[in-house]
Formats: C-alpha cells, structure tokens, sequence
C-alpha cells in the first residue's frame, strides 16, 4: 500500500510538472536542435580548446546544461541522425550503415530512413507545431524519404551528406547539388555556414507567434574544408593548413549559433524555446583535422571519440543556469523529451528507446536514465553497463574498459575481469542477434578502414 502510495505521489508530480512545461497550444515551447557535423570533442573552448574561441557554444553551457556523458547512437552521420531524429535506436529497424549508394543486393528504394519509423517532426506535427529543416538531411535522397514527406513544413537545403561551402549548380551533383527550397527561390550561396544562419534566423522571426520546431543542420566542420578568408586570417598562427582551416570553419560555425541565440533573445523566446546543440558524431581525426581529447578514437568506430560529443540544452528559466550534468545521456533522449514537453502522452503505438531528460534535470526523478546502452556499426558492437564499457570487434580479443579510471580507453582491462568481461560480451551478443538485417549496406572498402582506425593513435591532449 504504502509504495502504490508513493508511486501515485511520484505520477502526480510528474504529471504536474507537464501541465506547467504544456497547457495549451499557446504554451507549447518551441525546440530548437543545433547539429553540427564531425565535431571534435576538444573543438570547443568549453571544452579546454585553447586554439578555437567558441563564445556563443560556450554561453549556451554557462547559462544552461552542459552534459559532460553525452552520446549519440552512431559514429557517423546518417545512421546518428535517423536515431536522433526518431527517438529509436536506428539498429532497431535496420538504419545501421551510413549512406554511400546502394549495395548489390539491395533495393535503392529502401535506401533511407525506413517509413516504419516516426519523426520527431512527425509527432510534432500531429501537436500543433510547425517543423522546419534547414541544412543537411542525409536521410535518403530519393522522393519517399524527403524531408518535405516526413513532418517537416519548410525544407531549405540538400538531401545528401555534405555540400560545397561557395558554390552549387543548376544540374550539380554530390557537394555541388542545387539547394532545395519550397517557400521562395533559394539565393545563390554566399558561404554556407552563414546561409544556414541566415535562414534560421529567417524562420524564427516568421514562426515566432506559433509553437515551432527548427532542425538548425549545419554541415561544419564538415568536408570539404572550407573557410573565408576572413576567418583564415585569424588562425594565420596555426602552421598546419588543414588545421587552420578546420578552426576558422568551427568559429564560423559559433558565430552562426550566436545568430540564432540573438535572435531567440531578441524575439522574446527565450523562456519559451529549448535549444540543443550536439554534434552527430565524433570528429574524424583523419580527415578534418579534428581533436577529441583526451577521449580515444574518431569518427567512424565505438571508442569514446567516435561517440560521445558536446551535448548541451538551454532553457531560460526552466533548466539551471551553469550546471553540469554528470550521468550518461545520448542523442535517442532528445525526441522523448521534445514530445512530452509538447504535451504528447507516450502509449503502445509511441515507442521511443529514448527517455524524456526533464524529470531527471529537475529533479522530480533521481537516479540516472541510462543504466546501460549499445551501439553497433558494421565490423564493431559495443556496451556501457555503469562505468564499464565493453567494445567487440571481428576476430580480436574484446576491450574492456573503466570509463571512471580510464577515460582515454588507454588500459584494456578484459583479462583482468574475466567474468565481467564474459558477462558483458553475453548481454551485448543476445542483443545484437535480436537485431533486424540492415535495410542497406555502406560499401565493404569501409570495413577495412573501420577497423584500421581502431589502431591508429590519437592526440589525448589539446594543442597549445
């Protein structure tokens, strides 16, 4: 009797709690999700980069919640993106690989974020609010799987996975595609970082008198690497070329997110808009000249590098001001807690792998919200259970790692604890062979290079 009692209690409170956040359309908060594209770790002066100012990321830290255990589902960006952008674990329904055509076997018209699966824009929707997409998809390009088809109401951008940061083309392919457009003809590029800010500083002044949901993509730092000349001037100190650029592109990118904070603050939002900024995967080391320390690894495999980014939420009033948020959390959490904010009541039909963070951020649930989590990426799978992190690869000995002692995964501590080791390998495999066949497949050159990467050594500090 006694605990039906306290568990009343405890729905009560939660239920409360939701009515303050969602009473009525006018009171829906606005969302705004911040994604930037193959973003080290170490990248951000809140982070401790002591070569690239990022002001702007960093206020929306210092004035909210800055998550030092922040996941996402995938190391690269499609796969990443169809679980943030459902709520689901994107190995649940087959969205494991990234996208790079369709394999021999395949049938293109599956290569895309399954219509099994709902958007968080879709849900959205059905609630009243209006969704815009501004950037980068990379969640199919053919038309079934457009974002205009899944929740979206305004689409300024392009399907694929990156694009030219100066120009495009009429009849363009790849990085060089025409931007899409469907509320007016879409200006030529100027430098693409500060077109999306442009548009998303567009949209919230137009939407500012209806709840909205801005999906701000940005594809920085991402490939190619560009950067204006301006901002090259300004990291002219830098000796390594790629390095430099990559800088200039990360502070472009801070000025742009300062855009949108500005014009949240200027529009009288901010005490009714949520802002996420995370990015959708680690940075790859290799190729962009990215840093991650002192976390281990990259873009592309299941070391902490490849997984765990910058994860912040900001909302004036409603979350603490400078709190750091110590319990792991992952990018599948963000979809659950935009939907109940918005008044969205979880059933059988709505089924999220994330959980809604707001009871733990306001302390109306203790504990933590994750107790374990998976992931798997092609050749590689992995476990968290507590501190633990277990990682199993193709013909190799496991890794086992104390994420507590150890958070540069430099000490693999599998034989020393056999039968945690042996434990863990049994959860993570009944897992995964419950898992569906994936939908489609990356090419096999990637496999190869995935696990190559797992060998590689990388910078566990930052650069002066």
């Amino acid at each position: 009797m006694t605990r039906f009692i306290t568990t009343t209690f405890l729905l009560t409170l939660i239920s409360i709690s939701f009515t303050v956040f969602a009473q009525n359309k006018d009171q829906k908060p606005n969302f705004i999700l911040i994604v930037a594209d193959d973003l080290g770790f170490a990248d951000l002066s809140l982070n401790g980069s002591k070569q690239i100012p990022t002001p702007n990321i960093d206020r929306l830290a210092e004035e909210g919640i800055n998550f030092i255990q922040g996941y996402v589902s995938a190391p690269v960006c499609s796969p990443s993106r169809a679980g943030l952008l459902t709520g689901r674990n994107q190995v649940h329904f087959g969205h494991d690989n990234n996208m790079g055509g369709s394999q021999p076997g395949f049938d293109p018209q599956y290569l895309g974020l399954p219509h099994s699966e709902t958007t968080i824009a879709n849900r959205l929707k059905k609630l009243g609010y209006f969704n815009g997409l501004i950037g980068k998809w990379h969640l199919g390009d053919e038309p079934q799987f457009h974002p205009l088809k899944r929740g979206f109401d305004e689409f300024w951008g392009y399907t694929g996975g990156g694009h030219d940061y100066f120009t495009s083309e009429p009849n363009g392919k790849g990085y060089k595609s025409p931007i899409e457009c469907n509320y007016k003809t879409p200006q030529p590029i100027t430098y693409i970082t500060d077109d999306k800010g442009d548009e998303c500083v567009d949209f919230i002044k137009r939407h500012k008198n209806e709840p909205f949901f801005l999906f701000a993509s940005f594809n920085a730092p991402h490939a190619p690497m560009h950067a204006t000349e301006a901002d090259l001037e300004l990291f002219n100190h830098i000796k390594n070329e790629k390095r430099r650029k990559y800088c200039a592109m990360v502070y472009r990118l801070d000025v742009n997110i300062g855009r949108i904070m500005e014009t949240v603050e200027k529009e009288g939002l901010a005490e009714n808009t949520l802002i996420v900024f995370i990015s959708d995967n680690g940075g790859p080391v290799d190729s962009n000249a990215s840093i991650n320390a002192p976390l281990n690894g990259q873009k592309g495999i299941l070391l902490e590098g490849g997984i765990r980014v910058p994860f912040i939420m900001n909302w004036k009033g409603k979350l603490a001001f400078g709190k750091t948020y110590e319990n792991p959390v992952i990018s599948l959490d963000f979809a659950a807690t935009f939907f109940e904010l918005a008044g969205g009541e979880v059933t059988d039909d709505v089924k999220f792998d994330g959980v809604n963070l707001m009871p733990f951020l306001t302390n109306i649930i203790n504990g933590v919200p994750h107790k374990s989590m998976n992931w798997r990426f092609t050749i590689s799978a992995a476990i968290r259970d507590g501190n633990w992190k277990l990682v199993r690869l193709p013909e190799r000995f496991p890794m086992l790692y104390d994420l507590s002692k150890d958070i540069s995964e430099q000490n693999n501590v599998a034989f020393e604890n056999l039968e945690r080791t042996k434990s863990m390998l049994k959860k993570l495999g009944d897992w995964d062979v419950s898992q569906p066949h994936p939908v489609f497949l990356e090419g096999a050159v990637w496999k190869a290079r995935q696990l190559n990467l797992y060998d590689r050594k990388y910078p566990l500090a930052q650069p002066d």
